[in-house]
């Protein structure tokens, strides 16, 4: 009897190390393969080469006054550049006041130094333009009113050291805040179905709704380009959608909404991006996947990058601490996997870092709501920053539906504290079909000061200290219930 306890036991204690030994086994080898995918993404996703051809838009009529409004002559210059086969649209000098003009392909617009293109304060100067593509966007958020509009072309472009200034604050557009359709506040940029697509070095400035939206386009670089957006409600930074071969790379974006977002409305699976050696300031989402999630996520490489809120020292509309510094969320049944984010800095974030699967299922009329897909797959390392908020980092799946094969490590975040026994005790919703941002759950305290950890199975948070400024009555980490194969600083949760 005691030979068979004993082997018992001795298989237990064996099993228990094996679980610990092969806890992180994948975590090496998926490294090894998205940094081999950000290496050939550095290497083979070029600029498209741009004809020496240069098109000036006052040749085609265009008066830099700041009031003509030039949208017949800068289609004309557009037009006729894209017809001769390509090359550049120059805005040389001056303000140049423009409604809604439409890209073709092997086109560049460069916007120098000494110029500015003005978005009109004429609603009617943004007509409505309806994309091929059936998705969310074209039959739940019918966004059809930009500033710069393109479909279905290829090589095209926005460089120079200018600025397109949207003008879309709320005295020029009014309308309320929305999580689905935006009637009368224009995007600045919308493309679909675009290949080949450069936006480097410009300044874009407070659009009227979301900056950019880029739905199932192929081989688009964003390099040095600067986005201040804090004019209006809905002011996302950039939004790739349903994107292959994406590069953003030296940028800063100043958002009141999602700074750099990546979306799945278009269905479509996003896939091979790479983000870095980037700002993304915030008081929403620094960096995030979601919120729409139709389609799936897969490889995506972030890296070397600053996260969170605003400080006192820029441009805010709304307040100036984030609600997340990092959000991988999925919530309508796309899934999400294969993510590497390291060397981040996330300061005033009210939870620095967020991971949600959720059961909100939106769909177009007459599709069946699908199930909740999977988060899986997740590296978060080498992560620093201070002046974080009381809320806590929050990692939660959906009964049935566990966040999983998560490593999170070298995590050293300052936080303000003085968290209550109260917030220790606290019950944090499920909400499982309601909209996928951190302050929907418990904003002022989890019931942790670091991370509150539910729904969720083999995961390893390795070397994480966050330090509370104030003293705090909540634990560093906590359960919420539903785990399984959860490893803290080197014990079992």
């Amino acid at each position: 009897m005691k030979t068979k306890l004993y082997v018992i036991v001795f298989i237990a204690v064996a099993s228990f190390f094996m679980s610990c030994s092969q806890k992180t086994s994948w975590d090496k080898e998926l490294e090894v393969t998205l940094n081999k995918i950000a290496d050939s993404l550095s290497s083979n996703l070029k600029e498209w080469n741009v004809p020496e051809r240069i098109f000036k838009v006052e040749d085609f009529g265009a008066v830099p006054d700041g009031e003509t409004i030039n949208t017949l002559a800068i289609q004309k210059a557009i037009d006729t550049c894209s017809l001769a086969g390509g090359g550049v649209v120059l805005f040389s000098k001056g303000n140049y006041a423009t409604g809604t003009i439409v890209m073709k392909s092997n086109v560049m617009l460069e916007i120098s130094e000494e110029a500015k293109i003005l978005g009109s304060l004429n609603l009617d100067d943004y007509p409505p333009k309806i994309e091929a593509l059936k998705s969310i966007m074209s039959e739940m958020y019918i966004f059809q009113q930009s500033l710069i509009y393109a479909e279905k072309v290829t090589n095209i472009g926005i460089s120079g050291q200018g600025e397109i200034y949207f003008r879309g604050e709320k005295e020029n557009f009014s309308g309320p805040e929305t999580q689905g359709l935006i009637v009368g506040r224009p995007l600045g940029i919308r493309m679909i179905e675009c290949k080949n697509v450069v936006v480097k070095d410009i300044l874009l400035r407070n659009s009227a709704a979301w900056m950019q939206n880029y739905l199932y386009c192929e081989n688009l670089i964003f390099d040095g380009m600067k986005v201040i957006n804090h004019a209006n409600f809905n002011n996302d930074g950039l939004d790739p959608d349903g994107c292959k071969n994406v590069i953003v790379r030296n940028c800063f974006i100043n958002a009141e909404d999602d700074a750099m977002c990546l979306k799945g409305a278009s269905n479509r699976l996003s896939e091979n991006i790479l983000i870095e050696n980037s700002t993304f300031i915030t008081t929403c989402n620094a960096l995030k996947i979601g919120t729409d999630t139709q389609g799936s996520f897969k490889n995506i490489i972030a890296r070397n990058l600053v996260l969170g809120g605003i400080p006192d020292s820029l441009e805010s509309l709304m307040g100036r601490e984030a609600s997340t510094g990092i959000t991988l969320a999925t919530v309508d049944g796309g899934n999400v996997e294969n993510i590497l984010i390291s060397d981040i800095t996330i300061n005033q974030s009210r939870s620095p870092i967020f991971l949600r699967i959720g059961d909100r299922g939106r769909v177009m009329k007459g599709v069946k709501k699908p199930a909740p897909g999977y988060l899986k797959k997740i590296i978060i390392r080498d992560v620093k920053g201070e002046k974080n908020f009381r809320q806590g980092s929050f990692i939660s799946g959906v009964s049935g539906h566990p966040v999983e094969d998560v490593v999170i490590k070298n995590v050293n975040l300052s936080m303000e504290g003085g968290g209550t026994t109260q917030m220790a005790g606290a019950t944090v919703v499920e909400d499982e079909g309601g909209y996928p941002d951190a302050h929907q759950f418990s904003r002022e305290g989890l019931p942790s000061y670091g991370f509150y950890i539910r729904h969720a199975k083999n995961m390893v948070l390795e070397n994480v200290n966050i330090s509370p400024k104030k003293e705090d009555a909540r634990p560093l980490f906590k359960s919420g219930g539903d785990i399984q194969n959860v490893f803290i600083n080197g014990k079992r949760l």
